[in-house]
């Protein structure tokens, strides 16, 4: 069925028909929407599985329907009042029938640009709060003080000030500060799911700095917060404390790779030194071992997908000493952890690169390195052999191999520059 078969459908049972939310918005960003939702008015369920039964629902506490529109099975939801009645997400009581008009359902969502409706065929736009004028200047500003009834809204404002580039008005930061207290109470995986989507966006450090204005980096991501304040040699780190040089990194290493695990990475890779002793600035010994801490202490909290956990914890064990390696059994070892560690090479230079702003001959070849090492494996031991003996022999061999690599390599270069 395509759009205007679902839509003439709508309009003959004597309803109309809206698309809504995000795809609105992105439609007058210039940009293709992920996601097509419809709201309708004027219309009740009954009718809605009448003119189409292959319809699924899909909402538990309001009526949500699934409807194959263009190929795609598309949300259409029914226009909606809410009140609350409780804490978080799930303390809403909604009301739903055919006399909700499309104004009250835009005036519970959570900001203006969001807050926009297209209504079908014509595509008329309903734009009550705004939302145009928001997105043309950049701004995320609230609907309404309804923004404060779920407080995931205000790290989604956050996100979404990261993935556009837009400023969060001074109104709406209040708003934001007055969801602290419920924050604390959210269920981790709603703040897990943010804080992927920021990891995504063109600018992740924006996701944090928005909190932070709204005073939620400690109420949400505490371990990222206690880098404010935590002074670094300005030799090394000129951008400021550990949490300038954190956003600096996060977003250096997003501009590199959209893999989600190696920007987490470069995110933490610090993590150690929001706990190092105010009396020892700004030098922050043993800040790989306390970052471990951190990060166990971070996954305690907020369950961490296990493959971000593993990259991170190799990134704050080795990333100061990474590029700093001479003798040739640690350089074996380092390309062996990070081919273990759940990242490739280039992805872990892409984090050294930004923290140390060079890399190493062995980090640069790293790869084809690496590769010549495991040409070799413990079945090719020499038979009398076994047990530690035969990771004794295989790590000297692949010694023995990455040492005669890194020679002819530095043989080429010397003919090179002759």
């Amino acid at each position: 069925m395509t759009e205007a078969a679902f839509v003439d459908a709508v309009r003959r049972a004597g309803a109309c028909v809206f698309r809504v939310g995000g795809c609105v918005r992105d439609q007058f960003r210039g940009v293709p929407a992920k996601d097509v939702d419809y709201v309708l008015t004027g219309m009740t369920e009954e009718t809605l599985c009448a003119i189409f039964p292959g319809a699924e629902k899909i909402g538990k506490s309001f009526p949500v329907y699934h409807v194959r529109v263009d190929g795609v099975r598309r949300e259409v939801a029914f226009a909606r009042r809410e009140r609350k009645t409780g804490a978080g997400y799930r303390g809403f009581a909604v009301a739903f029938d055919p006399s909700v008009t499309i104004a009250e359902d835009l005036y519970r969502r959570d900001t203006t640009m969001n807050a926009m409706a297209l209504e079908l065929p014509a595509e008329k736009l309903f734009d009550p709060y705004g939302g145009r004028d928001d997105l043309a200047a950049g701004v995320i500003r609230a609907v309404s003080e309804h923004f404060m009834e779920d407080p995931v809204r205000a790290l989604r404002a956050a996100r979404q000030a990261a993935a556009f580039g837009f400023t969060v008005e001074e109104g709406t930061l209040s708003y934001m500060r007055a969801c602290a207290d419920e924050l604390r109470a959210e269920p981790t995986e709603r703040l897990m799911g943010e804080l992927r989507r920021a990891l995504m966006t063109p600018r992740p450090s924006a996701f944090f700095r928005v909190l932070r204005a709204a005073d939620l980096l400690a109420v949400t991501f505490p371990e990222i917060a206690a880098l404010e304040g935590q002074t670094q040699p300005t030799d090394f780190h000129p951008e400021g404390d550990a949490l300038a040089h954190t956003f600096a990194m996060v977003d250096a290493v997003a501009r590199e790779t959209e893999d989600i695990k190696t920007r987490f990475a470069a995110l933490v890779h610090d993590l150690g030194k929001g706990l190092t002793p105010r009396e020892l600035l700004p030098h922050h010994y043993g800040h790989e071992c306390t970052g471990l801490d951190a990060l166990a202490a971070w996954n305690a909290r907020m369950a961490l997908p296990r493959d971000w956990r593993k990259a991170a914890a190799f990134v704050i064990r080795e990333h100061m000493r990474a590029p700093r390696l001479t003798r040739p059994g640690k350089i074996a070892d380092l390309l062996l952890g990070i081919g273990a560690s759940g990242l490739s090479i280039a992805q872990f230079n892409v984090i050294i690169q930004a923290d140390h702003g060079s890399l190493p001959d062995y980090l640069t070849r790293g790869a084809d390195y690496l590769a010549a090492m495991r040409t070799v494996t413990g079945r090719s031991a020499p038979p009398e052999l076994s047990g530690e003996e035969i990771g004794a022999w295989l790590r000297t061999e692949r010694i023995r191999i990455l040492r005669r690599h890194r020679e002819t390599q530095s043989v080429k270069k010397f003919l090179l520059e002759r």
